[in-house]
């Protein structure tokens, strides 16, 4: 019964978009059914997952297939629940979202064709998280990168969309390349394509060749920087709540891969843990960095999403240390942070997503600069964001806070075992500390450009707030943030049982006692935050009771024009500058000069290091070389092809000759 209910689920997902097609352009059946049919297919999931983490044993599906060597298998256990619960949450909001931020009476075709792929890809999820056979997983996960390509190209006729769906549809297919030759590979080692058990397969020559592909496949469609070349422009292209989807959910695939893979080995070497270690801190250090850089608000969250993917990365990282030198208390606290900020990420990331799309939806554009003042005019908006930005920057009493206090102490747990361990894992906890620091000065950037001061420009100034069907998604999944914050316990049965399918040494510990304390401190965080609030509606009392009113950034001047206020590049400048080396940003600065200056200005550019400034350079000296070896080559004379074969022919001749 739980997996039919399960395999209800993903057939009403695949098909929740098509009856739409149908409806005439004003008609609002279409989109209403559509969203009915997501909404029933996410709880019909849901409940299954349910079902299923209540089972004393693992539910399994297995249907006949006719392909050549693979089984249609599902299986639910621990870990796929743990990825599955925020994939039905995110789903759902973002199908009630879309209602009012892209109606199809505005956007005509395109919404037809966004409803369609949106549940294509929520299906093909829901396969590749349950799926138990390498042929099944290839073809779930060609079906997730394709649905994925349509929703960033909605807007196809944009210049932006189309250059965001090919860089993405290039690096995603080289990762199934990878992903190709990982399973060929597994199947040798295993015998079938049957995905081995737990902790079956050695580390030792072709064990280390899957985990190289798998890292090379699953950490780009994670985004492991220097992986990360499709992720800011896929994410700033796609309507807000496709790129909700796309960061809060489809992107974990890649990390679900990673922690799927590596539960099939026996033994970790150290080289394993201290790379992923090494790539989990360039992520979040160089992904806060160039998010501090960013003008376009979108561009900003991607860029958070390749950090919050190192902090991610960095949690497994002390896991894999932790089997090396086996020590369960650090497996269980690394892995338990890892898949927890997981599914932290997937909810806070979605909701900074969707309140973003509101104040794009309101004012027209995605730059922040020419924002501003928008706090009294979307307070709903404005209130959600600061809830994600709190979570995100891993701050009581929401949920961030609550999966990086346990890779934390992952870490520091590590100077307890063996003398060779600790030197490394400890390194995390420092990194850490400084991600969080410049996660907190990009989101008051973020959010003091966006919402308080002047408006910057007129669609600010008459900004209308977002409907409530955009609202209230934005509210449950604030409140999902808030509980896990709040009540971390709540959590802890179902991290321990995801724990113990990827590491058997961790049967028997627990994870009440590290998670205690947080209880204490989030009541603490909720009533200075309390008091906070109870401040700020006094002020605001007292302003409307004839208070003097001072404009934010004033600069001292008694009628200060909104142009005098920071902009997003003058607001990081300082900070920026401390990562010019590595983020290569050019600045366009014009001085004031003399007593009565003419016009000055200030801006600056970060382009991507990796994409911009070698992948695109690289691939069109590439171009022009294979262009310029055509013309010689295919010069349309056919005593030159002749030459050509009798060369080739003698060269075959010679390497025979000689072998």
């Amino acid at each position: 019964m739980t997996m039919g209910l399960f395999l209800t689920g993903i057939l009403l997902l695949l098909f929740s978009g098509f009856p739409g097609l149908m409806a005439r352009r004003q008609a609002l059946w279409g989109e209403r059914l559509s969203c009915l049919l997501t909404l029933l297919g996410t709880t019909c999931g849901l409940a299954a997952a349910i079902m299923a983490l209540l089972a004393p044993t693992t539910n399994r599906l297995r249907l006949p297939w006719g392909v050549p060597g693979a089984e249609f298998v599902l299986q639910l256990d621990a870990l796929s629940a743990l990825f599955l619960l925020p994939l039905f949450l995110v789903v759902s909001a973002g199908a009630v979202y879309g209602l009012g931020y892209w109606p199809q009476r505005r956007h005509g075709a395109s919404a037809k064709k966004l409803r369609i792929f949106y549940g294509l890809i929520a299906g093909a999820l829901m396969l590749v998280l349950t799926a138990q056979n390498g042929l099944l997983f290839l073809f779930a996960w060609e079906a997730m990168a394709l649905a994925g390509f349509f929703l960033i190209t909605t807007e196809d006729d944009k210049e932006d969309s189309r250059r965001a769906g090919l860089i993405y549809l290039a690096a995603t297919h080289t990762g199934t390349l990878a992903l190709f030759a990982l399973f060929a590979l597994l199947a040798s080692v295993v015998g079938s394509f049957a995905f081995p058990a737990a902790a079956s397969i050695a580390s030792a020559g072709t064990g280390t060749a899957i985990f190289l592909l798998g890292l090379l496949g699953f950490g780009l469609k994670a985004g492991i920087m220097p992986l990360h070349i499709w992720l800011p422009g896929a994410h700033a292209a796609a309507p807000s709540h496709a790129s909700a989807l796309l960061s809060g959910v489809m992107i974990k695939t890649g990390i679900y891969g990673l922690v799927r893979l590596t539960s099939f080995y026996a033994d970790i070497p150290l080289s394993w843990g201290v790379g992923l270690l090494v790539l989990g801190a360039l992520s979040g250090v160089l992904g806060v960095a160039l998010a501090l850089a960013q003008h376009d608000i979108k561009r900003l969250l991607a860029y958070h999403s390749v950090e919050n993917i190192g902090i991610i990365v960095i949690g497994l990282a002390i896991a894999l240390l932790g089997r090396t030198f086996e020590q369960p208390a650090m497996i269980l606290l690394g892995i338990s942070g890892a898949l927890l900020h997981t599914v932290n990420h997937g909810l806070f990331k979605s909701l900074l997503f969707l309140a973003a799309g509101a104040v794009i939806h309101s004012t027209g554009t995605r730059e922040m600069d020419h924002m501003g003042g928008l706090f009294r005019r979307l307070p709903w908006t404005a209130a959600c964001f600061l809830g994600g930005a709190v979570a995100i920057c891993g701050l009581p009493p929401l949920n961030g806070f609550v999966s990086e206090w346990l890779i934390y102490l992952g870490a520091f747990d590590s100077l307890k075992g063996s003398g060779a361990v600790g030197p490394w894992a400890v390194l995390a906890a420092p990194v850490l500390a400084l991600i969080g620091a410049l996660a907190v000065a990009c989101f008051v950037k973020v959010f003091g450009v966006v919402f308080l001061g002047e408006a910057r420009c007129p669609a600010a100034a008459t900004a209308k707030p977002a409907v409530w069907s955009m609202r209230l998604p934005m509210l449950a999944l604030l409140t999902a943030c808030a509980w896990i914050g709040l009540l971390p316990w709540t959590l802890a049965p179902l991290l321990q049982r995801a724990a113990a399918v990827w590491s058997a040494q961790v049967a028997g510990l627990e994870l009440e006692a590290p998670l205690a304390p947080l209880s204490r401190l989030s009541l603490v965080a909720v009533l200075l935050l309390l008091t906070l609030a109870g401040l700020w509606l006094w002020l605001q009392r007292r302003d409307h009771a004839g208070a003097p009113r001072v404009a934010t950034w004033g600069c001292g001047y008694q009628f200060p024009a909104p142009r005098m206020q920071y902009s997003a590049s003058s607001f990081a400048d300082l900070l920026v500058g401390l990562f010019r080396g590595g983020l290569w940003t050019s600045r366009h600065e014009q001085p004031p000069k003399g007593l009565f200056p003419a016009k000055t200005g200030f801006s600056s550019h970060t382009p991507d290091a990796v994409l911009d400034r070698f992948l695109l350079p690289l691939s069109q000296g590439l171009a022009w070389l294979f262009t310029l070896l055509r013309r010689f080559l295919q010069n349309g004379r056919p005593a030159f092809y002749l030459l050509y074969i009798a060369l080739t022919l003698l060269t075959l001749l010679m390497v025979i000759a000689c072998g």
